[in-house]
């Protein structure tokens, strides 16, 4: 719970904050929240069904950045994609700038729109993924940055400071710049991302069916995370398909978690079991591309080259009575390259269709070393040899791409399209295996627009998930006492995939939208038993998913609540597939049955504040000895309050977990396996780093 002097520190906060507000300065912030006439003049729909927002629809929340825009449109969550994705296709999130992706692979979506001055974007388009490029076929809704041709320098510059339950204070901080002479923009950024915090808890061991107290851990977490980066890029534009990029990152991840463990058993016996686990990750990405006029349409060339230096060291030792006990230590060493390579030309009108297809080509690499000792008592190290421990994992992947979409009515737009993926997987070292895989990915989506503001947009098609390169080598787990195996016969698993989406705007600049989503899988990646013992990712069989979601964003100026609104996302699902050791259906690993998500925000002219809350279900993995159930925060409650001291400036306090809850994992563990339905033992393990609050300073200038 919020203590009393929590509540105090947070409530001068807040007042002060309103107090620092110049009223002068905040009549610059442009109309309220509650200006219905502005709002219906700045947010209209286009002739194809784009949703359009002027740059003057997001006055009433002071942006001063791209990002704050894009987290203001109606109904719209911003999905940053999967950086981790091989090649381009998968990674693309739901954000387009001046109608074509970054392409920059390093750098989310959020870093992206972050670093872009709310006074360089004219207007922000919301339509369907169909719209823009192959990349973005099956999103719903993708937003479209519009930038105008503001010229000079620009930038923003943003200073934070965390405070933690300790009263430890963390600074971080980014500064980025954009310079744009004549037709080319030149951008630079520097930051350092900050997290050093203390996380402690308790971990509470009983065995089954008496419920007697096996172990009892009361563990302290110093956990420190940065990482500094530097980013350069430069964009040409030369008017319709005469473009060009170029994208320069570098950034260095340091992770550091130092745990003393205080252990005690059911007789008394006291030990403590420290923990240490270290990890250096060097990553540099240079990426561009070209765009030519061809045909009537235009032809577009990119390119990227990544790669990666991640190095870990974890180590754990016993200790009685200050005396060595013995332990574990393990050094994992791995290195990865990615490079990419996608042609493609497009036309917006070839026979009334709009037309795309291409080709892209991409090559990926896995260097991975993983060595595992056991500690002597004396301090020796002994080698423990691992299923698979050393290999490399090399990949050539090409796909093939032909897209075709156009109006079929006045209301009715059919797209279609048909990706062939082609690719040779290899593994050496202490395994070796070598395959060749084909496949056809067909997809058709129909969008309508029925009247009365609905829109329904169906969506079928084919998918096939990429492996995880991680998957294929084992490594020890220290921190949780046990193996995860590698799998060097891990196989992509492939799905039909329907959705259906519904939606309408409602009360004005509101929108409601519902979800369905229906997958029949095949070759479903979970875990599987080895022979050697343990278990490994692997290939299940065939499993089902169905998901129906709500997404509600209400503005309640109409209900007499000027300049408030509410959100709510919410999700139930239902997954299901045979179990190898029980025979019975079972839900998949890594996903649970509902999450939801409320909020409420209140803008005025120079103050805003707002309050979140967040409900998750227990999120299973099924492993061959145990059933290991997490959840984060629950309920979790966060608050926040906004100056903005002119339409440049804004000071943010933040206050997350102010109902000072733990995350919590219970294990359930069964002997030799889970084909024995009856548990053991179990373990749960509560974390909390209680209350934090997050004092954020950013401005921008120029433009």
């Amino acid at each position: 719970m919020l203590t009393r002097e929590a509540a105090g520190r947070l409530t001068l906060g807040m007042l002060a904050m309103m107090a620092w507000c110049d009223p002068a300065a905040a009549q610059d912030n442009g109309p309220p929240a509650n200006s219905t006439a502005s709002d219906t003049a700045n947010n209209s729909t286009g002739a194809d069904g784009r949703q359009i927002y002027q740059a003057a629809y997001f006055t009433q929340y002071a942006p001063g950045t791209a990002l704050d825009m894009v987290q203001r449109i109606p109904g719209f969550a911003l999905d940053g994609g999967d950086n981790e994705v091989r090649g381009f296709g998968g990674a693309a999130g739901n954000v387009v700038i001046n109608g074509a992706r970054p392409s920059s692979k390093s750098d989310s979506l959020q870093t992206i729109l972050s670093r872009i001055p709310a006074s360089r974007v004219q207007r922000i388009e919301v339509a369907s993924g169909e719209l823009f490029s192959a990349e973005y076929a099956g999103r719903p809704r993708v937003a479209n940055i519009i930038m105008n041709d503001a010229g000079g320098l620009s930038g923003t510059l943003t200073l934070g400071i965390d405070r933690n339950y300790d009263a430890s204070l963390v600074p971080d901080g980014n500064v980025s710049l954009i310079l744009q002479r004549g037709r080319s923009t030149f951008g630079a950024s520097i930051g350092y991302e900050n997290a050093d915090f203390l996380e402690e808890g308790t971990d509470t061991v009983r065995a089954l069916p008496s419920g007697d107290l096996v172990e009892f851990r009361r563990k302290v977490n110093d956990i420190h995370d940065e990482e500094l980066f530097a980013t350069f890029n430069w964009a040409f534009d030369g008017g319709e398909n005469r473009s060009a990029h170029l994208n320069l990152r570098h950034e260095r991840n340091e992770f550091s978690l130092i745990q003393s463990s205080a252990v005690r058993d059911a007789l008394g016996n006291a030990r403590s079991v420290p923990f240490n686990d270290r990890v250096q990750n060097n990553i540099w990405e240079v990426g561009g591309d070209v765009t030519r006029p061809l045909g009537g349409g235009g032809i577009k060339l990119v390119g990227l080259y990544r790669t990666s230096n991640y190095r870990q060291n974890t180590d754990s030792t016993a200790f009685v009575a200050g005396v060595s006990q013995g332990g574990f230590l393990q050094n994992v060493a791995n290195r990865t390259d990615e490079a990419v390579a996608r042609l493609s030309w497009s036309h917006g009108n070839l026979g009334g269709w709009s037309v795309e297809l291409g080709a892209e080509g991409a090559f990926n690499r896995l260097d991975s070393d993983v060595a595992f000792f056991n500690i002597l008592p004396n301090g020796s190290l002994v080698s423990v040899p691992l299923d698979i421990d050393s290999a490399v994992v090399s990949e050539y992947r090409g796909e093939i791409f032909v897209n075709g979409g156009r109006a079929i009515a006045d209301n009715l737009r059919l797209d279609l399209g048909l990706n062939a993926e082609f690719s040779r997987l290899t593994v050496t070292g202490d395994a070796d295996a070598e395959r060749s895989l084909r496949f056809l990915k067909p997809r058709i989506a129909l969008d309508w627009r029925v009247g009365g503001g609905w829109r329904i947009q169906n969506i079928l098609t084919r998918t096939v998930a990429q492996l995880n390169f991680d998957d294929f080598v084992g490594a020890a787990d220290i921190g949780n006492d046990r193996v995860d195996g590698g799998n060097a016969d891990l196989l992509p698993q492939r799905a039909w995939e329907y959705r259906l989406t519904i939606e309408r705007p409602i009360l004005g600049d509101g929108r409601v939208q519902f979800g369905l989503a229906y997958d029949r899988i095949s070759l479903l990646q979970d875990r599987v038993p080895l022979l050697s013992g343990g278990d490994a990712p692997g290939n299940l069989g065939r499993g089902t998913s169905l998901t129906l979601s709500t997404n509600l964003d209400l503005p309640l100026a109409r209900l007499g609540l000027d300049g408030v609104r509410f959100t709510f996302n919410g999700e139930v699902s239902d997954t299901n597939v045979r179990d190898p050791y029980t025979g019975q259906g079972r839900r998949f690993s890594f996903s649970n049955n509902w999450n939801m998500e409320f909020g409420l925000r209140h803008d005025l002219r120079s103050f805003a504040w707002g309050v979140d809350l967040h409900l998750h279900q227990r999120n299973a993995v099924f492993r061959r000895s145990e059933i290991d159930a997490g959840r984060p925060r629950y309920p979790e409650l966060n608050i926040f309050a906004e100056a903005r001291f002119t339409p440049r400036t804004t000071l943010r306090l933040e206050v997350q977990n102010i109902n000072d809850v733990p995350q919590t994992r219970l294990r359930t563990f069964y002997a030799p396996d889970r084909s024995n339905p009856t548990p053991v033992a179990t373990e749960l393990r509560e974390r909390n780093t209680h209350i934090s609050t997050f004092l954020t300073l950013r401005h921008s200038f120029g433009g």
